[in-house]
């Protein structure tokens, strides 16, 4: 796909055009909530929807009104931006990202480093000499310097009548420190007043410190959106050999055209769709059907871009170029799949949006009604209390409660050989009600072995072995090397032929020492009238009707041995899908291979529900119909051929020993490929989804109980007021009943 494909553009309705454009500066869900709204309120703008996982924005427009230069305004009026009028947007993006990653880690190791000392000293040497100027000194490049951003997005959103976590950060961050310089260098000020000039450095070092670290794990995870749709281009051939007025060319795949001839050798991928004129081979067509086996083509048979081709060589008539092929299909699919999502509005993030807002009125309320009631001292109390009203308020618990246990379950999940990319797969896993499960690869081992091999006499001579191993060695069918395979393990090794012939769509022919010997299909034998006994046909209509393909190997009157091989199910897949079923969760099973192989594979599982002769984009529909019913569905796949459907799944699972694309696309790789890995999942996510109530909770019950104390409500009952100091450390409290609350998931049985 070309990189003027990366931004898609189309006229709808007359003049209105619809573009997708990367989005940079983006690091929370509410930013996408931001970016859409200024979007939308742009002059000219029908419609627009922003993607915080891709990180990309679709708008469609009128052409007259705007522009993508007035898009772009927009967005960067807020403190964001989008990537426009670039040759490779793309890589714009990922180069934005990387140096964003960078100075996000960068921002947090110095203000990690500086915190420190400032928290020794305010905690245990706060009577120090001089400990308030170092501290001042120290905490001053943290919160301006490295806390900077916190204090122009915030700004930027107070511009527009916004409030986020950046908000309350800069408020309370900046007043802390404002109050604690007053204090430093006029301690005076409250030593009249019969009181202890406090400082709060550490507090508002440690906090840009926490809330910088939280971020450094978000831009971490979000790291490697991109790869799979970079590997699903990879697929693509750069260059072709197109047949020209008779003459080979290598032209670039870009500039192949309906109707041209193209040659393809041995192990190379199909660049575009179209039907073989001349020659023939065996396609590895898995990332389409998913099915192991190679497909044989000949002379009228079509062929897929991106599937490997294998020994044989042949020319085809290039039918379907450029976005029409089946491979760039998929790619569409697959981005729209993700694109379509809303952005997912994370508990905390909708409890900030609140939270906010009520901290700031309730600090203005504390400060005016002090003003009010305060009598002589009316300003000291007014400052004070509101001061310690933002600092109790202060959001580091809030902002570690979903990282901490986050970070606490991924971790656990990579003990029992489970990779979480992405923590709202986690969050929402413990709501599965349906797991659709891909069937080769998935369910099964993904690799034809023999099954069975039955000698006819009983048991063959090293000779006959010899036979069918040379012939099996020649043989450029996919399923001889399950039979070269399972007679390497007895060192069977080949021997000299007289002759070699391989008969199109029915096996191959060899001749020793003016005997011939046939391996190949029912259709082979019965051509040269080989015998086939009925107890051979009994055990062939059995093996058959256990999904097993059968190949005879004969000689020229007799039948000396047959062959079953299949793609064995997983020693641990029955007990899994039992698993969940026990748990509620209806399991379907969905696969590219026929009907018969689909029921017996389904029958051994235990499975009452499959569908067979399944299309990519049929699995994806099926994931949409289930959700279309109110279902929380889960996808397990393997395969190129899933990557749709799991991008499509409200949480994605991918096979370790699958293919990169899988892996890239689905939110959640099972590293051993045991399936009984999905129900640890699913109970993992019902833990951590329960720490982060907890620590919400924890979070905030510090909230509920001091800010009300903070602001002065026992006064009038008791003459109580709150510490600002004790206050400071009733958060830190909180923050480390959070972390301890996290950990507590280590020891959990899942």
């Amino acid at each position: 796909m070309s990189a003027a494909n990366q931004i898609q553009n189309k006229k709808i309705n007359g003049q209105y055009k619809r573009e997708t454009f990367p989005v940079l500066e983006m690091s929370c869900a509410a930013c996408a909530v931001s970016v859409e709204s200024m979007l939308k309120s742009t002059v000219g703008v029908k419609d627009a929807g922003v993607n915080f996982a891709n990180q990309t924005a679709w708008v469609e427009y009128d052409s007259k009104l705007a522009k993508p230069a007035d898009l772009q305004n927009s967005v960067r009026s807020i403190g964001y931006d989008l990537v426009v009028d670039v040759e490779d947007p793309q890589a714009v993006q990922e180069e934005a990202q990387r140096k964003h990653y960078e100075a996000v880690k960068h921002r947090t190791i110095w203000s990690s480093i500086l915190s420190m000392p400032v928290v020794i000293i305010g905690m245990f040497f706060m009577d120090m000499p001089y400990g308030s100027y170092i501290s001042m000194v120290l905490t001053a490049p943290v919160v301006f310097y490295f806390g900077r951003n916190f204090f122009v997005n915030a700004w930027k959103q107070a511009r527009h009548g916004k409030a986020n976590m950046d908000t309350l950060v800069a408020l309370s961050t900046g007043i802390a420190f404002v109050f604690s310089v007053f204090n430093t260098f006029f301690p005076d000020f409250w030593h009249s007043r019969g009181m202890h000039a406090h400082v709060y450095f550490e507090a508002a070092a440690v906090v840009i410190a926490f809330i910088s670290l939280g971020k450094l794990l978000e831009e971490k995870a979000k790291s490697n959106t991109s790869s799979a749709m970079k590997k699903l281009m990879g697929l693509q051939p750069k260059t072709v050999r197109a047949i020209i007025d008779g003459t080979e060319h290598e032209i670039p795949i870009a500039s192949v055209k309906v109707g041209y001839t193209i040659q393809v050798r041995p192990g190379e991928k199909i660049p575009v769709d179209g039907v073989v004129i001349n020659g023939s081979s065996f396609v590895d067509e898995s990332m389409i059907s998913g099915e192991p086996v190679a497909v044989e083509k000949k002379n009228g048979e079509k062929v897929f871009a991106g599937t490997i081709n294998q020994k044989g060589s042949f020319l085809f008539n290039a039918e379907k170029v450029g976005g029409d092929t089946i491979l760039a299909q998929i790619i569409k699919m697959v981005q729209q799949a993700q694109g379509s999502k809303a952005p997912v509005q994370k508990l905390v993030d909708k409890i900030a949006g609140v939270f906010v807002p009520v901290v700031i009125v309730i600090a203005i309320l504390t400060f005016i009604t002090w003003m009010i009631v305060g009598g002589d001292n009316a300003f000291t109390y007014a400052l004070l209390n509101s001061v310690t009203v933002l600092v109790i308020a202060c959001p580091c618990a809030l902002g570690l409660a979903t990282p901490t246990a986050i970070m606490v379950g991924v971790g656990k999940g990579a003990e029992n050989n489970i990779l979480i990319k992405d923590a709202e797969s986690l969050e929402l896993a413990h709501k599965v009600n349906v797991v659709i499960l891909d069937k080769t690869g998935t369910i099964t081992e993904g690799k034809p072995v023999v099954t069975d091999l039955v000698w006819t006499n009983g048991e063959a001579s090293v000779r006959e072995k010899q036979i069918l191993y040379t012939l099996e060695s020649q043989s450029e069918h996919p399923l001889a090397e399950a039979v070269l395979n399972n007679l390497k393990s007895e060192s069977i090794s080949a021997i000299m032929l007289d002759s070699f012939e391989s008969v199109t769509a029915r096996g191959v022919k060899g001749t020793i020492d003016d005997k011939n010997y046939f391996v190949g299909n029912r259709k082979l034998i019965a051509e040269n009238k080989v015998n086939i006994s009925i107890e051979i046909s009994t055990l062939t209509t059995k093996l058959q009707s256990e999904a097993k393909t059968v190949v005879y190997f004969s000689d020229n009157h007799s039948v000396l041995a047959v062959v079953a091989i299949a793609d064995k199910i997983k020693a641990t897949s029955k007990a899994a899908i039992e698993s969940l079923h026990n748990k509620g969760i209806e399991v379907y099973m969905l696969t590219g291979d026929n009907e018969q192989t689909a029921k017996a594979v389904a029958n051994e599982v235990g499975l009452k529900h499959f569908k067979a002769e399944v299309l990519p984009s049929d699995k994806a529909q099926f994931v949409k119909a289930l959700q279309a019913e109110g279902k929380v569905v889960a996808m397990v796949g393997d395969g190129i051929n899933d990557s749709h459907a799991l991008a499509e799944a409200d949480v994605s699972i991918a096979m370790g020993k699958g293919s990169d694309i899988a892996m890239d696309v689905a939110k959640m790789t099972l590293i051993t490929s045991d399936l009984q890995s999905i129900p640890k999942a699913l109970n993992l996510s019902t833990k951590t989804v329960i720490g982060i109530k907890q620590n919400l909770f924890w979070a905030f019950i510090y909230n509920v109980i001091g800010i009300p104390l903070a602001a002065g409500v026992l006064y009038p009952v008791n003459g109580f007021l709150l510490d600002p100091m004790i206050a400071g450390a009733a958060m830190a409290l909180s923050s480390v009943s959070v972390v301890g609350n996290s950990l507590r998931l280590r020891a959990a049985k899942i």
